[in-house]
């Protein structure tokens, strides 16, 4: 057997038995942690479920209602402000940054030169809360919306 012949089997053997070690390690322990099946094969992201989001909400501390009708798979969202009259909705999108689903409008009507919600869905308590920043005074308000039934 020659020298060059031995150091070739062995590096197969090595490499067959790392690979094994690896195979047997990514089998056992399973996807990355926070990964969903199909994260480690596929490089697209899969498209954000806002149908959640889709409803009539309340705004308890004045009775302030977001209708939001619609929603597309990029986020943009049909939606209507209402107190009680309702109020121009200059802008309405949804955003996913992992499991967070985030929305934010902003009004531009008459005493409502730019005002915005940025508000977190929390799907244990079916709310949206967040922060509303009133433009005309410009001061930021803590704010909540439970589902309207």
């Amino acid at each position: 057997m020659s020298y060059g012949t031995v150091s070739f089997r062995s590096w197969r053997v090595v490499a067959f038995v790392l690979c094994a070690l690896l195979l047997a390690v990514v089998w056992a322990h399973g996807p990355a942690a926070g990964a969903e099946k199909g994260d480690l094969l596929t490089v697209d992201k899969a498209k954000p479920d806002f149908g959640k989001l889709k409803g009539r909400w309340l705004r308890p501390d004045g009775g302030y209602i977001l209708a939001v009708k619609d929603i597309d798979p990029g986020g943009k969202m049909v939606a209507a402000y209402y107190n009680p009259r309702q109020i121009n909705v200059s802008e309405a999108q949804a955003t996913r940054e992992g499991a967070i689903l985030k929305v934010f409008i902003e009004l531009r009507d008459a005493g409502y030169p730019g005002s915005t919600y940025t508000l977190i869905y929390d799907p244990k308590t079916d709310q949206l809360s967040g922060v509303y920043y009133q433009a005309a005074i410009r001061q930021l308000f803590d704010v909540f919306f439970v589902r309207a039934k």
